[in-house]
């Protein structure tokens, strides 16, 4: 039944293209092609590096996602006892901007000759192979233009490749799963073949613009949000399609410029206090450059974006939240969703106090199955249970959906409130309501009712960063300090007592830390707790 409720949801053309991506040969190389003439200069676009050190690098060692790892120089391509998704950096090639030519040039020689097509070829999977074409597009059609026309080797190898890495993205574009993969596959093709004048390239633009005019009215949302309702791919995206208006033809820019726009505000209504993204489903830090500011004009006040089911306020001192009321993503992609509805994330004076517990790892344990969870998150548990049938490292069976969501502004606050269907499935049909208030001077106001048919157990959770520590705890009141503040959380009709309980902050991947967090618990049939926190 699990199955069949993971399955039920699939589009029929997801499951088409699994089988034929299996039995579809791969193509052959077009050939080498001719650069274009007349080509943009992309450097103040293209992908930061990811911290990588140049020196560390030359002595074999590449860090990526806060993993060190002996890899040689250049590296070795498949390297043992690293995560699939530290491959998939590996293979994106994102490194490759923070070193000279002569250190990308060799890197890239070695990628060429070593790394070819075959069964458990990483580098061949279409979605990091995506994004190294985009690098290698920037890097060296842009970043190290003259120095890659003048060197009449590797401009042909590279030429060569290139061409043959676009024909396998063009035959294998990842219709099976749709989301972000199969708009990173429109955009590189469309990207590598906007920046050639060759036939092939003529196609390669052709099919990734195809791409485009289908993915994007779909994936973005009418309020800029991305579908999959995760502020770390969001970013991706908008990352993406910004370079698309930079190096894309004039037919490229009309189409990704009206998106980028609506991306851009969502993004920014997205963005902490402190630059940072919201740590909302599958999102981390460090992995996509934000592209704003930290100080760069998100603008203050309320801001909603139904959609994606997004809601909260900032202000000019420093207080910002943000409301999930949102389903876990698209029905057929829930992958990177969590079972979070009607979480929030808190930050007063410019510091993170409440927070997602974020995600560490896309691999398949414990550690997956704890930061996909209810219990990881600022919102009500019932029985134990998950809101949503979470299993392996992307399925979801059972989905929970927001029900009556109501969003009011009042004046520089808002008022939210909804209900959900996670838990109609268990013993006594219970149904979890909750209810926002915030005030600009930094109070935020939740209130809690379980309505079951039967009694029920049903515990709250605030999840405090490392960096805020519990002052004072006593019945019904709690006094927090934190970097630049403090603030008092008060509650009633929970049992009057709070615990605390050890849990895990995973900001980054590769990156986990001790926090702790306040329980609020109440068992019956019918309940209501009320929980305020306010800035001191």
């Amino acid at each position: 039944m699990r199955f069949f409720r993971t399955l039920r949801h699939l589009r029929a053309g997801q499951i088409f293209h699994l089988v034929f991506h299996r039995l579809r040969p791969a193509r052959r190389s077009s050939g080498p092609v001719n650069p274009r003439g007349a080509m943009p200069h992309c450097q103040d676009i293209a992908y930061d590096p990811p911290g990588t050190a140049a020196d560390d690098f030359r002595d074999g060692f590449l860090t990526l996602l806060n993993r060190s790892q002996a890899v040689g120089f250049p590296p070795d391509w498949c390297p043992a006892g690293v995560s699939r998704l530290w491959l998939y950096h590996l293979h994106y090639h994102e490194f490759i901007e923070g070193l000279e030519f002569e250190q990308a040039r060799q890197i890239v020689l070695d990628w060429i000759g070593s790394h070819r097509p075959g069964p458990g070829r990483v580098g061949w999977e279409p979605y990091p192979l995506s994004l190294r074409l985009s690098v290698w597009c920037t890097t060296f059609l842009c970043t190290h233009r003259s120095r890659t026309l003048s060197d009449t080797r590797f401009r042909d190898l590279l030429w060569a490749s290139l061409a043959e890495q676009a024909d396998y993205l063009r035959a294998r574009p990842e219709g099976h799963l749709l989301g972000n993969h199969l708009l990173e596959n429109g955009a590189a093709l469309t990207l590598v073949g906007s920046m050639f004048d060759h036939p092939s390239a003529r196609t390669w633009l052709a099919a990734g613009r195809c791409i485009l005019k289908r993915e994007l009215p779909e994936q973005i949302l009418s309020d800029g949000g991305h579908c999959e309702r995760s502020p770390m791919y969001q970013a991706r995206v908008l990352n993406v399609l910004r370079l698309l208006e930079t190096a894309g033809t004039a037919e490229v820019r009309s189409l990704v410029s009206p998106c980028t726009v609506r991306l851009a505000s969502a993004t920014a209504a997205l963005t902490h206090p402190d630059g940072g993204i919201a740590l909302l489903n599958d999102s981390a830090l460090g992995v996509v450059p934000t592209p704003l500011a930290p100080d760069g004009g998100p603008p203050g006040g309320p801001f909603a974006l139904p959609d994606s089911g997004y809601y909260g306020a900032r202000t000019g001192a420093g207080h910002y939240v943000v409301c999930d009321a949102g389903p876990l993503g698209p029905d057929y992609q829930p992958g990177h969703g969590h079972a979070d509805l009607f979480s929030f994330e808190l930050s007063l004076y410019g510091t993170r106090v409440i927070v997602d517990s974020g995600v560490a790892t896309y691999e398949r344990g414990s550690l997956r199955d704890y930061c996909r969870s209810t219990r990881a998150h600022n919102t009500v548990e019932i029985e134990g249970q998950d809101q949503a049938e979470l299993w392996q490292a992307f399925r979801v069976g059972r989905r929970c959906r927001p029900e009556a969501v109501a969003w009011r502004q009042d004046g520089e606050g808002f008022e939210l409130s909804g209900h959900h269907t996670g838990y109609r499935h268990l013993s006594g049909h219970p149904t979890h309501t909750r209810g926002f208030r915030w005030n600009p001077e930094g109070r935020l106001e939740i209130v809690d009712h379980i309505d079951a048919r039967r009694p029920v157990k049903a515990v709250a959770r605030l999840h405090l960063h490392p960096d805020c520590r519990i002052v004072s705890l006593d019945a019904e009141k709690c006094l927090l300090q934190f970097p630049g503040g403090a603030a008092t959380v008060r509650w009633s009709g929970w049992t009057p007592v709070a615990s605390v309980a050890e849990s895990l902050y995973c900001p980054e991947f590769g990156r986990t830390e001790a926090n702790r967090c306040l329980e609020l618990s109440a068992t019956g049939a019918q309940t209501s707790g009320t929980t305020q926190i306010e800035a001191a």
